[in-house]
């Protein structure tokens, strides 16, 4: 359990403790007790869940309806991401290559393609040059697909490089038409590129209503959690909502693992705490750190 979360229960017993003792045992302090806050509640729930994955699920249906009396809408979202969450990692098919075939042949299928760590002098890694050849591929199996490269400045002596502009640069250059590329160079972390890919769709692409995800294969599930998550919260009605995650397309890595504590700390940036988020980044991320140049957003 992180440092934080075990502070936050050491208080509440000294709270409690200390209320017992002034105001006496039994219905007397229990009449006193206030509703959680609803952020606390998510953190509690999510954190939970990244430790101990479906042995938390106990913990889990009490801390929603805890969320319930909290804020009921809340609840539903959170119910429906925890079993999204549970199954993108346990259940999600992956697609090598390129993306399947049966996804629609018009301009409401968007190809995201997430981003990864430029080298220092703002080239790409050959990481991001095979996931972008699975890109290609899938170009050409979806013409008339849009496509949007996310991922912000990462390059530790090129502050004029982004992830994002670096693969739409690859991609012209490699055939695909320059119309079909949308740029989303601003994230930094994957709950950042979910975010910020949605407010330009949103905007200016109303038409996209399914996104296939491309990334290396240990990240295709984070990616699919974080953006059907974003959608989710986005939603009016999430029984109605616009744009789902419908399929991916993958690059065999030869190592690489995300932890669910890392998954943990997206969704919370999604939920809005980016603080905690980046506490459990620096803590859980094992793929590789993120850059120096990165401060903790406040």
């Amino acid at each position: 359990m992180k440092k934080k979360y075990f502070l936050k229960i050491v208080a509440s017993i000294l709270c409690i403790t200390l209320s017992l003792s002034l105001l006496g045992c039994g219905n007397e302090a229990k009449n006193n007790d206030k509703k959680r806050d609803k952020q606390d509640i998510i953190e509690e729930m999510v954190v939970d869940y990244g430790n101990y994955g479906d042995s938390a699920n106990k913990k889990v249906k009490s801390l929603l309806k805890e969320l319930k009396d909290a804020d009921a809408k809340s609840s539903k979202r959170w119910e429906s991401i925890i079993k999204l969450w549970s199954g993108v990692n346990n259940d999600l098919k992956l697609n090598y290559d390129i993306l399947p075939s049966g996804l629609p042949k018009s301009d409401e299928l968007c190809i995201v393609v997430l981003g990864f760590q430029l080298k220092a002098d703002g080239t790409m890694k050959k990481e991001l040059i095979e996931r972008l050849k699975v890109v290609k591929n899938s170009a050409k199996a979806y013409p008339k697909a849009m496509i949007v490269c996310t991922g912000g400045g990462t390059a530790k002596d090129n502050k004029k490089a982004t992830e994002a502009g670096k693969m739409a640069e690859w991609l012209r250059n490699h055939g695909v038409d320059k119309d079909r590329i949308i740029v989303e160079d601003k994230s930094i972390t994957t709950a950042q590129n979910a975010i910020y890919t949605f407010d330009i769709l949103e905007k200016k692409y109303p038409q996209v209503n399914k996104i296939a995800i491309v990334s290396s294969d240990y990240h295709i599930a984070t990616g699919k959690l974080l953006f059907e998550a974003e959608s989710i919260l986005r939603a009016k009605d999430i029984k109605k909502r616009k744009v789902k995650v419908v399929s991916n397309a993958a690059w065999k890595a030869p190592s690489g693992k995300l932890s669910t504590m890392f998954q943990a700390g997206a969704l919370i940036e999604l939920s809005g705490d980016v603080d905690t988020a980046f506490d459990i980044y620096y803590d859980n991320y094992d793929i590789h750190k993120l850059p120096d140049i990165h401060e903790k957003k406040k």
